[in-house]
């Protein structure tokens, strides 16, 4: 029997309006973000592109879960559409080779294209021509290039856990399962290295910036911002005391005619950069105190302390279910050498819970699921906006919105590509029946009830994201035993981030505005190191 037209049609619409949200979220973003003096149209089409691509593999989770649960009905058997295998194949094959294609796009953006940007930008000059730009970038971007072969060669010759063939093993049945249900390798190890070496990234990126996001920004909707009129009197206050103590010092030396000695040379050094640094402070505050946004600033702010209020609890919720799942993995998974594959769930999950109620009616659960990687999204941006972008205990750039150069632009994308890919991760331990069965049923054979899929067996389609992710951690079990402790890692890391933004002041309104790094003319990047 063919398959339903409602099948291809909710499945495809869905995916190219999530394609055409992902590319207007990606433009807007990168356009809010990028310098206003300092752009590039190569840079900015990059960050675009790559930005949209990485979006698209996860938003391509929840249609993987529509189109396994469209398989069942409420009784637990397969539509009669779906009863042929090689039907139910030919359509897994179809969103396979999407996530395959979604992922070498990645790749590529993540080796060779923002690399080569990023050279090809820095290399601009009056007296530096076209070729000779591209030349050299293409130069640094073999490096880049050669990395990606070295990971490719160790992921295709990297020896792969075998699946133990004593049956009196623990679970074995759970292990030959995944052997049916996954099939054999066919090459695409190679790719699956390459990838998890990127996720492996950025899960430290989650680690940092994720979960201070999760802590700092619900808090500083629900503090706001300080009084800017205040501010600007504290302002003037430390100019008036900058002046007294530069006067204090000169006048020192002018009634006993002495040369200054260095201390005080130096000293009076430092408060000038103090006048200079104050100045450009009271002329922001100045500017804000004239502007729309602060005027109207009465009007929304009810709106960001709900928002506050409503991000409290969504992160309760996710921090609760990540800590369920991981204790259930810790407990009854297959162990640290399988990547501590579940087979089966034996604690309740509320988001998974949730996801699995809205499925019900469709595209609930499609909104939710955009919804909370949205959350996430939004968190670890959050979180960049405050830390910065560091490299071996350097901060090399601040982000700020019509402030950010084009080099600080595409470590943006970076970092931001890297935590998309180790969301994919962390979302299948928040719903782990939803990533792996959405809401399919099975009747078991000691009942004639349909019961939900929760373990793996014959009877139920696992979805393509999760056979691809429990494939790769069982083979390669060192990076599954990774992302489940970072999973720990990640969760220590919301309760510090949490004391830290509890401990610190409300928010300066030119926080990020003014720096002493920055030139007098100019908050932009990189940071004069």
């Amino acid at each position: 029997m063919e398959i339903p037209a409602v099948v291809p049609l909710a499945t495809w619409i869905s995916f190219c309006v999530v394609f055409v949200l992902a590319l207007v979220y990606s433009f807007f973003y990168i356009r809010h973000y990028q310098s206003k003096y300092h752009s590039e149209c190569s840079s900015s089409l990059a960050a675009i592109f790559s930005l949209t691509v990485t979006l698209m593999s996860i938003a391509l989770v929840p249609i993987d879960v529509f189109v396994v649960s469209f398989m069942k009905d409420e009784n637990g058997n397969y539509t009669q559409w779906a009863e042929s295998n090689s039907t139910r194949q030919h359509i897994e094959d179809t969103l396979l080779y999407s996530y395959y294609a979604l992922y070498a796009c990645i790749t590529v953006c993540f080796f060779m294209i923002i690399p080569f940007t990023l050279f090809y930008y820095e290399e601009g000059d009056e007296d530096t021509t076209s070729k000779q730009r591209i030349c050299t970038a293409l130069k640094y971007t073999s490096c880049f290039l050669f990395a990606a072969g070295v990971l490719l060669v160790i992921g295709a010759f990297v020896p792969l856990q075998a699946i133990p063939e004593d049956k009196n093993v623990s679970n074995w049945q759970e292990f030959q399962f995944l052997v049916n249900e996954l099939g054999d390798s066919k090459g695409e190890t190679a790719l699956y290295f390459l990838v998890g070496a990127i996720t492996l990234i950025g899960t430290l990126g989650i680690i940092v910036y994720t979960s201070y996001g999760m802590s700092a920004w619900p808090i500083d909707n629900i503090r706001g911002f300080r009084n800017a009129k205040e501010e600007l009197q504290e302002v003037q206050d430390e100019a008036r005391t900058n002046k007294e103590q530069r006067r204090h010092i000169r006048k020192k030396y002018r009634e006993n005619r002495k040369k200054m000695s260095s201390r005080d040379k130096d000293r009076l050094d430092n408060l000038q950069d103090e006048e200079d640094l104050i100045q450009r402070k009271e002329r922001h505050l100045v500017t804000i105190q004239k502007s729309l946004w602060y005027k109207c600033g009465v009007c929304w702010r009810p709106f960001q302390v709900v928002l506050g209020i409503v991000l409290i609890p969504m992160g309760i919720l996710v921090f609760i279910s990540l800590i369920l799942t991981s204790v259930d993995r810790f407990k009854h998974s297959l162990g640290a050498k399988t990547g501590y594959v579940l087979p089966e769930r034996h604690y309740p999950n509320p988001i998974d819970m949730f996801l699995l109620l809205c499925q019900q009616v469709f595209p609930l659960d499609y909104i939710f699921f955009v919804g909370l990687v949205v959350y996430f999204l939004f968190a670890s941006m959050a979180g960049i906006r405050r830390i910065g972008i560091w490299f071996c205990c350097v901060k090399m750039y601040k982000i700020r919105p019509h402030k950010t150069k084009p080099q600080g632009l595409l470590f943006l994308c970076l970092i931001m590509m890297c935590v998309i890919l180790a969301l994919n991760v962390m979302l299948y331990t928040l719903a782990p029946e939803y990533m792996t069965y959405g809401n399919q049923k099975y009747i078991p054979s000691n009942s004639t009830t349909p019961v939900q899929c929760t373990t793996a067996i014959k009877d139920c389609t696992m979805t393509v994201t999760t056979a691809l992710l429990t494939k790769f951690v069982f083979q390669l079990w060192f990076f599954g035993a990774c992302y489940y402790w970072a999973n720990w890692v990640f969760l220590a890391f919301i309760l510090i981030a949490l004391l830290v933004a509890l401990i610190k002041k409300r928010r300066s309104t030119i926080e990020g505005e003014v720096d002493a790094s920055d030139t007098d003319d100019s908050d932009v990047e990189p940071l004069n190191l």
